[in-house]
């Protein structure tokens, strides 16, 4: 195994060119600098500083290293150096987020705000979320993702809270079920849309609502909650959907309180523990955090 401290005393002899003037720099004993230049000799193959009258001068094999060494240094030294405090005015990056339809749409206008004004060169790529899938988080495809933490999880992510959600119906403006509260009876008479994903899903839904001794008329069957709403808009059909999740998609709809009992749920952020000591993806962690605590509070 290479020596690599020789490294700094090859870059400090040829730059100085003298074996006094590298021991005064590095601190060292003129004999202990001598015994440094005949190890890198040993070690390179190569006489490196030859005399030429009273001064010593370096070989061609030694400007091929000058050239080298130098830049392998610094780069050593910026590795090792503490690390800086987070200049966000500079910052220049681009986080790539991925979550379920609706996240955006209800979060992503005060995110995207918040990191214009703290972080004017941080860009945000958002991704709709398919599946369970950890390997984008793992491979560093993803930086952050929303969900519910369940036992398809991936067990190293790091994950905390965001905010609690629950279960609503949601039908058009002018639906008759818009006139005042939505008996059990009418809820079940009516058509259903069933979103059939992975994550979040209406198939609890169903569960909750045959507890109660309902059962849901399901007419269409679609794959996600913005395909849901946008059929809710158009036909007398009911979406049942996450509340705070889909604020954002459901502007000029009528929302109720669902007429059976349900359990609710978490919206959690996830990320991979390689970027724990990041400081500018914890920058952008708490910033999601302050936004959804604030959508939060604005829905409760």
């Amino acid at each position: 195994m290479p020596d690599l401290n020789l490294l700094v005393t090859l870059d400090v002899l040829l730059s100085e060119g003298s074996v006094a003037g590298a021991a005064r720099r590095l601190r060292l004993s003129p004999s202990a600098m001598s015994r440094a230049l005949a190890r890198l000799r040993d070690v390179t193959g190569d006489p490196l500083l030859v005399r030429a009258g009273r001064s010593l001068v370096p070989t061609p094999r030694a400007i091929e290293l000058r050239a080298q060494v130098g830049p392998l240094v610094e780069g050593a030294r910026a590795v090792l150096r503490p690390v800086e405090a987070l200049d966000l005015v500079r910052l220049v990056r681009q986080f790539t987020l991925r979550s379920s339809e609706g996240f955006v749409e209800t979060f992503g206008p005060r995110l995207l705000a918040l990191v214009a004004e703290q972080a004017p060169g941080v860009t945000l790529q958002f991704l709709t979320k398919p599946d369970k899938d950890s390997a984008p988080l793992r491979e560093g495809d993803v930086d952050l993702e929303t969900g519910v933490i369940d036992a398809g999880t991936a067990p190293e992510l790091r994950a905390v809270p965001l905010f609690r959600d629950r279960w609503i119906g949601v039908v058009r403006g002018d639906h008759q079920l818009a006139m005042g509260h939505v008996a059990a009876e009418s809820f079940a008479n009516s058509g259903h849309i069933h979103v059939l994903r992975r994550g979040l899903h209406s198939n609890e839904v169903d569960e909750a609502a045959r507890v109660a001794g309902l059962e849901r008329r399901i007419v269409t069957v679609v794959s996600g909650f913005s395909t849901a709403l946008a059929l809710v808009r158009e036909t007398d059909m009911i979406a049942t959907v996450p509340d705070r999740h889909t604020l954002g998609l459901r502007k000029g709809l009528h929302s109720f309180e669902l007429p059976f009992g349900i359990a609710p749920f978490t919206i959690s952020m996830l990320w991979h523990p390689r970027m724990d000591g990041d400081q500018a993806h914890r920058w952008l962690r708490a910033q999601v955090r302050a936004v959804c605590a604030g959508q939060d509070a604005v829905g409760s």
